[in-house]
């Protein structure tokens, strides 16, 4: 339904971390990834037991919680004219995370989203990833901002 959205992620499919939005609107945004199971950062983290690192569940988090919902509020208040070009990348500016339970391969997670506030074009929200039973993965606070880099795109 707000999937649409996906198309402004500058992220490639190997570090896309969204499978699907399934809420989203000015004060947050909900949606899940799947875990793959052939995913490039198992083969050594943990040989013999995988375990998703830490830093993909903050990715999946901020890409879900941060990104996304920054991108919907920037497109909300400036329209979809020259929003994102080849030059626009998200950057993490803060979190706060803490971690509850491990995510293993396969596993499908869902992360929702709170914005806490956003101003001169800083996002800081509140953002929680749970488990398929609803259990509490990893908590936190995220800010950050899209920046653009001066790359202009081959169309302009």
């Amino acid at each position: 339904m707000y999937n649409d959205i996906l198309t402004y992620l500058p992220y490639k499919s190997s570090f896309l971390f969204i499978d699907n939005i399934s809420a989203l609107d000015k004060d947050g945004v909900t949606g899940d990834y799947t875990l793959r199971k052939d995913a490039f950062f198992y083969e050594d983290h943990f040989r013999n037991n995988p375990v998703t690192p830490g830093v993909i569940i903050t990715e999946i988090m901020a890409q879900i919680g941060l990104v996304v919902l920054g991108i919907h509020l920037l497109i909300s208040e400036n329209g979809e004219a020259g929003l994102m070009d080849e030059g626009s990348f998200p950057l993490l500016t803060a979190t706060d995370v803490s971690f509850f339970k491990m995510v293993l391969p396969g596993e499908k997670v869902i992360v929702t989203s709170k914005k806490q506030y956003f101003r001169f074009g800083k996002l800081k929200c509140l953002i929680e990833m749970r488990n398929g039973a609803a259990e509490l993965i990893a908590k936190g606070i995220f800010s950050g901002i899209i920046k653009n880099a001066g790359i202009k795109n081959k169309a302009s």
